[in-house]
């Protein structure tokens, strides 16, 4: 299918850390993009509860413990994301991130795996900048505020989960006109 014709969902997530097995989901913000078009109206933030002390990692993404304890129970909001994502690519920047965080959820919860296909716009910086070539200047440049610099897209506050999911779904748009003649899901997913 065309990325004209694409169904997507823009996906980012806060997390206390960067390890699945012991760090927790804090936010997942998220945003549909239909065909070549972001659909603002369709965006949605959510705090999740049941983190009993976010650490250090408030510092980034400015979650702290009385605001995640405020948010919503984290099998409502799996079962949103998920609803969302329905009839949808999973599109993040780093996906693997995103993956990890919600096939860990739906075996907890669910019992069931997370499959989905996903659209991963670092994935596809890398194939632009100059694939192949891998050292720290480069691992740099792919990150999502360096690579929507590319193409001159303005600078978000970072780690904060919506604003993160607009500013992946502005990049891909932007990757998706650099691609030209209307790249299709199979080439945008290898």
């Amino acid at each position: 299918m065309p990325a004209s014709r694409l169904r997507l969902l823009a996906l980012d997530i806060e997390t206390t850390g960067l390890d699945p097995a012991r760090d927790k989901v804090l936010s997942v913000g998220f945003v549909p993009v239909d065909g070549l078009e972001i659909i603002l109206g369709g965006a949605r933030s959510m705090v999740l509860r049941g983190v009993a002390d976010v650490g250090q990692s408030a510092t980034l993404h400015h979650l702290t413990d009385d605001l995640v304890s405020g948010g919503l129970d984290r099998v409502e909001a799996l079962t949103a994301t998920l609803q969302a994502l329905a009839g949808r690519v999973l599109l993040a920047h780093h996906a693997p991130i995103e993956v990890q965080f919600l096939s860990k959820a739906c075996q907890e919860f669910f019992g069931a795996p997370f499959v989905t296909p996903v659209v991963d716009t670092m994935l596809l910086a890398n194939r632009i900048v100059a694939p192949g070539f891998d050292d720290e200047a480069r691992i740099n440049e792919l990150r999502l505020w360096n690579a929507r610099a590319r193409y001159g897209l303005p600078r978000y506050s970072a780690h904060q989960a919506a604003t993160d999911a607009l500013a992946c779904a502005e990049l891909y748009l932007a990757q998706v006109a650099e691609f030209g003649k209307d790249p299709t899901l199979k080439f945008l997913t290898t």
